[in-house]
């Protein structure tokens, strides 16, 4: 199992947690199942009232799909599958609240994840890039669900420069993508108390809440996903030319900012 969810009775909080710290909890294929799984499982759980996801080994929260991942695609621009269209908790209906606890990297795919959370905390030695650009890949969900949270021209910036910069835990709380900055090692603590004190409320109103915010911002979301598999068929490269920028693009270290 990838996806480990731990459930505390008595504050009514549950902790899923990505367990593959080998592959920087990258999600893979059964991951993505995984978690589909445990958020499905959740709406019926009536111990739970709110939800922490974190990741495992403080290295990454999660660097998005798996490389090793494959992913068969019909021959159509109509018909494009993404795994990780599913793998967030308000994908699979869930509207208890879920906050985030990121360590390490977030990067790529974990936007999915990320972006479908209630807030973020994060601890200091956080960092946040996407590095589709960089490889010839169109950033369009991730993109679109940043957008909701981030001023577009930073939203831009992260996307566009790829690799090549990643955005601190410091600046990322102050763009809005994360509301708490810790400790390092201290992210999970601080949003497993937040989760504490929103598991006291009644649920109904915490519930309702949850739904309401993203109604705010789903007609955005649904116009940009319309888009989104006829721009990533439009724009990203072969396969194989990928798999060579992947080799090829000089190993130098980003700037943090």
């Amino acid at each position: 199992m990838s996806v480990r969810l731990d459930v505390d009775e008595d504050t009514g909080v549950a902790v899923v947690t990505l367990d593959r710290p080998h592959r920087l909890n990258a999600v893979d294929l059964d991951t993505a199942a995984e978690l589909r799984d445990v958020w499905r499982g959740l709406r019926f759980d009536d111990r739970v009232r709110a939800v922490v996801l974190t990741g495992a080994g403080g290295r990454a929260f999660s660097t998005g799909i798996d490389r090793d991942a494959v992913v068969p695609q019909p021959g159509s621009p109509y018909m494009l599958d993404d795994p990780l269209l599913t793998v967030g908790p308000k994908a699979n209906d869930l509207w208890k609240p879920v906050i985030a606890a990121v360590e390490g990297m977030a990067c790529g795919g974990a936007f999915y994840l990320l972006g479908e959370c209630e807030f973020v905390v994060a601890g200091a030695d956080a960092v946040f890039f996407d590095p589709h650009t960089t490889y010839g890949m169109v950033s369009a969900y991730e993109s679109a669900l940043l957008a909701q949270r981030m001023p577009h021209g930073e939203v831009a910036r992260m996307m566009l420069m790829g690799t090549a910069e990643r955005v601190s835990a410091r600046r990322a709380h102050e763009i809005g993508l994360v509301c708490e900055v810790t400790d390092p090692g201290g992210a999970s603590a601080a949003a497993v108390a937040c989760a504490a004190v929103v598991a006291g409320y009644p649920p109904a109103g915490v519930q309702g809440t949850v739904r309401a915010l993203w109604a705010a911002k789903e007609a955005a979301l649904a116009s940009a996903y319309a888009q989104a598999p006829h721009l990533i068929a439009l724009g990203n490269l072969p396969g194989e030319e990928q798999a060579r920028l992947f080799t090829t693009r000089p190993d130098t270290p980003p700037h943090v900012r």
